[in-house]
């Protein structure tokens, strides 16, 4: 398998005046981004880049991450995609951990960027997003010659567990993944346009959206910041056949009005949803407004990211991740490490082409993750007699009230099937007497009046005495990270 900047200029020779990016009215080809990633390389190596190094690289959604991104790899380098909006002391946990001794940062982010290579000893270039920064050099004619099991990525992990851990991904990681994704998962094609909402810094919108664009010679439309009007919009406009999201995306265009032309997306074919648990009550609605398959799947920034997920050529389950892509296999198991009896709930464990080399530079870390060649997701799961694999919720979420497990994803489903909730989030609170007690968080329409109680008293109808929220309390919002995943962690405690 070549290097995986090599797509990119395969697809430019099979492509060359096909739409690679669009960016607002912008629009590149395929032929002029494979040029300047060539430029890229091609001035990296003049200032001495070496094969292997690590070259940070911290832009939201412009057509320089993809510029840089090909680039840095061409060269032989290593990327470390970093999430724009990181302050002073994240970004340099960040560049001293990789060791990256280059970082190219978006306009906006100069100041804390700065302020955090400078314990690192990192040079910071700014970039305009909508220009190459290496406009001005000759491109190069070759990439540097990179095996299947040489670094690529860099991926730091969100760290909701002490500091963030670098998921050190391989071009086989990478490219395998990808080229799974578009064949059995959506098979994309080179007539399709797909919506870039996803941050590309992070695992999904990188494989999922960017490299399976580019693989394919699709065209990818990037946006910045995901807006739900914006994105209805954009779907109308451009006649977007491929939408991938959060379930917090899904859930905000299901609730958007319908757009001037009425069209409602008429394009769309397929939408992936990853991230987190898709609620059932969320994806029959999508796919009754939009008349459109939504394919849930599952995977982790330490899996490339992508494990299982419900296949275009086989049944869909309401509520299921799928079964595992192919060359993956997954078994789920006990504390132990050995296999829970069917029907019983296990944590997921992975093995396959997927599986990232390690954390980079933790093999501690590394061994406690993979103790025996099964990588340990942390996420709880079943499996039906056909396969199909069901979230139950993450490990690390699991309530234990009074002995008694509460699993926060079956609270939270009844509570999407309110007709008032927009978005809810179930988690533990510490008690004196029972270990945790049940608490829910939640966000409501703007027309609706109903009270905690009442919703209290909903909930207690539909579950177990033990499992219904003894807490429940109203928010305007719920926190979010960079993908628009539900950020348990940062939830207010209730008053």
């Amino acid at each position: 398998m070549p290097n995986i900047a090599g797509n990119l200029s395969d697809t430019a020779r099979r492509y060359p005046d096909r739409p690679a990016l669009r960016f607002g009215s912008a629009v590149t080809t395929y032929a002029e981004l494979d040029a300047a990633a060539s430029r890229v390389a091609g001035k990296l190596l003049a200032q001495g880049l070496t094969v292997g190094e690590r070259v940070g690289v911290m832009l939201p959604n412009v057509p320089a991450f993809v510029t840089l991104y090909y680039g840095i790899l061409r060269a032989g380098g290593v990327v470390v995609p970093m999430n724009p909006l990181l302050k002073a002391r994240e970004i340099e946990h960040c560049l001293v951990d990789s060791g990256a001794a280059r970082l190219f940062v978006y306009e906006g982010a100069v100041q804390e960027a700065t302020a955090g290579a400078g314990t690192a000893g990192t040079t910071v270039t700014a970039v305009d997003p909508a220009l190459s920064w290496a406009d001005d050099h000759l491109r190069i004619q070759a990439e540097a010659l990179r095996g299947d099991d040489d670094l690529a990525v860099i991926l730091y992990t969100s760290g909701t567990t002490g500091r963030p851990k670098g998921a050190a991904l391989t071009h086989c990681n990478l490219g395998r993944n990808t080229e799974v994704v578009v064949e059995t998962v959506i098979q994309l094609g080179p007539l399709d346009v797909l919506l870039g909402c996803l941050p590309l810094f992070h695992a999904f919108g990188q494989t999922c959206g960017m490299n399976a664009a580019v693989r394919q010679g699709t065209c990818l439309v990037l946006v910045p910041r995901f807006d739900p009007a914006v994105a209805l919009a954009l779907m109308d406009q451009l006649h977007v056949t491929v939408f991938q999201g959060v379930p917090t995306m899904f859930n905000a265009l299901l609730h958007q009005p319908s757009s001037v032309t009425g069209s409602e997306a008429a394009g769309l074919r397929v939408c992936v949803s990853g991230g987190a648990a898709l609620p059932t009550e969320v994806l029959h609605a999508f796919e009754a407004r939009f008349g459109c398959a939504v394919a849930e799947g599952y995977g982790l920034s330490e899996t490339s990211p992508v494990v299982t997920c419900n296949h275009v050529d086989r049944p869909r389950k309401a509520g299921s991740i799928g079964t595992p892509i192919k060359g993956v296999d997954v078994r789920l198991v006990d504390s132990a490490g050995g296999d829970v009896l069917p029907g019983e709930v296990g944590e997921i464990a992975v093995r396959g082409h997927n599986v990232m080399a390690g954390y980079w530079n933790r093999p501690d870390a590394t061994a406690e993750a993979i103790p025996d060649g099964w990588f340990r997701t942390g996420d709880l799961a079943r499996q039906d007699d056909d396969g199909y694999l069901f979230i139950v919720d993450r490990k690390k979420d699991l309530i234990i009230r009074g002995g008694y497990n509460v699993y926060p994803r079956e609270i939270e489903e009844v509570l999407y099937e309110h007709p008032g909730v927009i978005e809810a989030a179930v988690v533990g609170i510490p008690h004196d007497t029972l270990g945790e007690e049940v608490g829910a968080a939640v966000v409501l329409t703007s027309d609706t009046q109903v009270t905690p109680e009442e919703l209290q008293s909903y909930v207690k109808e539909r579950v177990a005495p033990y499992k219904y929220p003894r807490e429940l309390w109203i928010l305007a919002t719920l926190p979010k990270g960079p993908t628009g995943k539900i950020l348990k962690r940062m939830i207010p405690p209730p008053r």
